[in-house]
C-alpha cells in the first residue's frame, strides 16, 4: 500500500511543465493578425470576417459559413434558420451547456431533454420517446468533442420530417465516419471562444449547405448584411432588409475573425498532436477498475477533434463504491490539471426549465405556448443523473515520459483507492464550474 497524497503521502506529481496544458498556441504570426485590426480600427467592418467564413467554409467541406460574436449567438441563429417557432418543440440532451437549447424559449418552443448515453451524447435508443407531432428539430451536441452517433439520428429524423441541428462547441473540425462534425445535420454551429479547442477570443460560426438557412441565419443577427447584396433565395425576407430580424447585433468582432483566420491554418495539425497525446494517456489506463474512456475507435473515420475537457465515466461499483467525488479529491492531490466530477448539471433539473418566466405570461416560458406539460417528460431522464464522469488533463503536446507520470499518478489512486473509503462523505461538486462556461 502507497500513502495516498490526500491523506498525508507524497503527491506523485507536484508540478508539472505549464507549455504542456498551455492553449491557445499563439504566435507572432497571431499578434500581428491582431495588431492590424488594432492599428487600423477593423474591429466593427465585415472584409476579415468574410474572408474568414470562405475559409472556414472551405475547411469543413460546407457551402457556406456565417460568422457571429459568440456560440449561442449562432445558436440560436440556427433556431431562427430553420423556422422554429411558438408551441414548437426541439429535442436536446439533457447534459450539455444551457446555450445548446435555453434561447428555444425566445421563439415560444418548448426544450424537451433526451437521455445520455456513456458517451455523455444524445442517446439515439431515447430519441423517439421525445417526438411528438409538436417535434420541430433536435439538437446534437457532439460534447465534450465526442461524436454523436449521427446516423441513428438523421435516419430517425428523415423519417419524422424533423431538422437537426449540430452543436459542435466541443468538437470543431471533428469527424464521424470520415464527415466534418456540422456538415451532417442541416445545419452546424459552435463556439470559438478562448477555452475551446478552436479558441478565437469570443466567437461563433454557422456553416450549413442550405441556402435558406443560410439567408435566414444571416439576417437574423446581421443587419449590415441583411440586404440585397446578400439575400437571394428568401424573398420573404426582403421587405426587411436593414434591421437584424432579431433585434439583435450579432457580428463578430474582427479582432477574434482575424485570430481565427491564423488558427484555423494549424488548427488540424496540433488537434492531430492533441489526439495522439491523450491516446496514449488512455492507453496507459486501458483496464483498470473504476474508470472507462470516452474516446473513438479512430479506424472507423471517426476522432475526438481537439479533445476539448477530456472525461472519463466513473463506475464507482467497482472501486468498492467509492463517490466519484472523493476519487477526484484524491486526483488533485496526487497531480494538478484535472480531476473534477460532474461535468454540465442535466439541465432537466434547472429551475429555468422548470418556473421561469421571460415575458409575465403568468406561466413558465417553456411551457408556455404548448398544449402539454414537457416538464413531466422529465422525470424519465433519472439515468442520465446516474451516469457518472470526471475529467483528465488536457494535454496539448505528445511528452512520453510526463503523460507516463500522470498515468502513474491515476494508477495510485485506483490502486490504494481503499484507503479513501472511511472519509468518503460521497457529495459531488454537480458540475461545478461547468455550469458557467461560455459558449
Amino acid at each position: 500500500m502507497e500513502k495516498l497524497a490526500i491523506l498525508g503521502g507524497t503527491p506523485a506529481i507536484e508540478r508539472a511543465p505549464e507549455e504542456l496544458f498551455a492553449w491557445p498556441i499563439m504566435t507572432e504570426e497571431d499578434y500581428e493578425a491582431a495588431m492590424d485590426v488594432v492599428k487600423n480600427n477593423k474591429f466593427s467592418g465585415t472584409d476579415i470576417t468574410e474572408r474568414l467564413q470562405d475559409e472556414f467554409a472551405a475547411w469543413l467541406g460546407a457551402e457556406h459559413a456565417i460568422a457571429y460574436c459568440n456560440g449561442t449567438m449562432a445558436l440560436t441563429a440556427a433556431m431562427f434558420a430553420i423556422g422554429l417557432g411558438r408551441g414548437d418543440e426541439i429535442i436536446c440532451p439533457t447534459k450539455t451547456y444551457w446555450g445548446s437549447v435555453s434561447q428555444a424559449i425566445n421563439f415560444g418552443a418548448s426544450p424537451v431533454f433526451c437521455n445520455i448515453n456513456e458517451t455523455l451524447c444524445l442517446d439515439p435508443t431515447d430519441l423517439e420517446r421525445c417526438i411528438t407531432p409538436r417535434t420541430k428539430a433536435i439538437v446534437a451536441v457532439h460534447y465534450f468533442a465526442c461524436p454523436c452517433d449521427m446516423d441513428p439520428i438523421m435516419d430517425i429524423a428523415k423519417r419524422h420530417g424533423l431538422r437537426v441541428i449540430e452543436d459542435v462547441s466541443h468538437a470543431q473540425g471533428g469527424l464521424y465516419k470520415g464527415r466534418r462534425l456540422g456538415t451532417i445535420g442541416d445545419v452546424g454551429a459552435m463556439s470559438l471562444m478562448s477555452g475551446k479547442s478552436f479558441a478565437a477570443g469570443e466567437l461563433g460560426m454557422l456553416v450549413t449547405d442550405d441556402e435558406e438557412i443560410c439567408e435566414r441565419a444571416m439576417a437574423f443577427g446581421h443587419y449590415e448584411r441583411n440586404n440585397e447584396n446578400y439575400i437571394k433565395v428568401c424573398d420573404n425576407l426582403k421587405p426587411y432588409f436593414h434591421i437584424a430580424l432579431g433585434g439583435v447585433k450579432g457580428r463578430a468582432n474582427q479582432l477574434c475573425s482575424a485570430l481565427a483566420r491564423v488558427q484555423l491554418k494549424y488548427h488540424d495539425e496540433r488537434c492531430a498532436e492533441i489526439r495522439r497525446a491523450m491516446n496514449y494517456f488512455w492507453d496507459q489506463l486501458e483496464g483498470l477498475p473504476g474508470i472507462r474512456a470516452i474516446r473513438v475507435d479512430e479506424s472507423t473515420g471517426s476522432n475526438m477533434a481537439g479533445w476539448y475537457q477530456p472525461h472519463g465515466i466513473y463506475h464507482a461499483e467497482e472501486l468498492h463504491g467509492l463517490s466519484v467525488h472523493r476519487f477526484c479529491e484524491a486526483l488533485r492531490a496526487e497531480a494538478p490539471y484535472g480531476g473534477w466530477d460532474g461535468g454540465n448539471f442535466c439541465l432537466h433539473t434547472h429551475p429555468f426549465f422548470k418556473t421561469f418566466d421571460l415575458r409575465h405570461e403568468g406561466a413558465p416560458s417553456r411551457i408556455v405556448y404548448n398544449d402539454r406539460d414537457v416538464r413531466l417528460d422529465d422525470d424519465l431522464c433519472r439515468p442520465s443523473e446516474r451516469i457518472e464522469c470526471f475529467s483528465v488533463p488536457w494535454f496539448k503536446h505528445f511528452d512520453k515520459v510526463w503523460i507516463d507520470r500522470f498515468a502513474a499518478a491515476f494508477k495510485k489512486v485506483i490502486d490504494n483507492h481503499e484507503q479513501l473509503l472511511e472519509h468518503d462523505a460521497g457529495e459531488g461538486q454537480g458540475g461545478r464550474w461547468y455550469g458557467t462556461e461560455n459558449a
